[in-house]
């Protein structure tokens, strides 16, 4: 009997990973997605999440990304100032500095080997 119940256990571990690695590589790439972003110009917190939340598997929150975007700052790697709002408080609006678009550029590229490597192994067609 014993042996039956193994196989639903070790399909709950392997669902158990699968979703700790997708959280790991969204927690891992969070960052130069934010980078991204703010290659297409400023934008203020809400207006990050919001754009992030557009996109399928990066729903995040405030929360989450406050301290993400204060760190950002405290490596240099993007810059911020306050505007007053017309409707509401003043918001702190981040863009990119020089050394966050360098940091984008090489991630851009590791990413792409990162990825073709990976879709080369799984069959989707990567670079042989």
């Amino acid at each position: 009997m014993q042996s039956l119940a193994q196989p639903a256990t070790l399909r709950h571990m392997a669902a158990g990973r699968r979703e700790t690695a997708i959280s790991q590589l969204r927690r891992g790439v969070l960052e130069f997605c934010v980078l991204a972003l703010l290659r297409e110009g400023e934008r203020y917190s809400y207006e990050l999440v919001r754009a992030l939340g557009d996109l399928d598997s990066l729903v995040t929150t405030e929360g989450t990304l406050y301290p993400l975007l204060g760190r950002l700052r405290r490596e240099g790697v993007v810059g911020s100032t306050w505007r007053e709002s017309q409707s509401g408080p003043p918001r702190r609006y981040y863009h990119l500095s020089p050394d966050g678009h360098a940091a984008l550029d090489k991630f851009v590229t590791d990413w792409t080997r990162f990825r073709d490597s990976v879709d080369n192994l799984l069959g989707n067609g990567g670079p042989k």
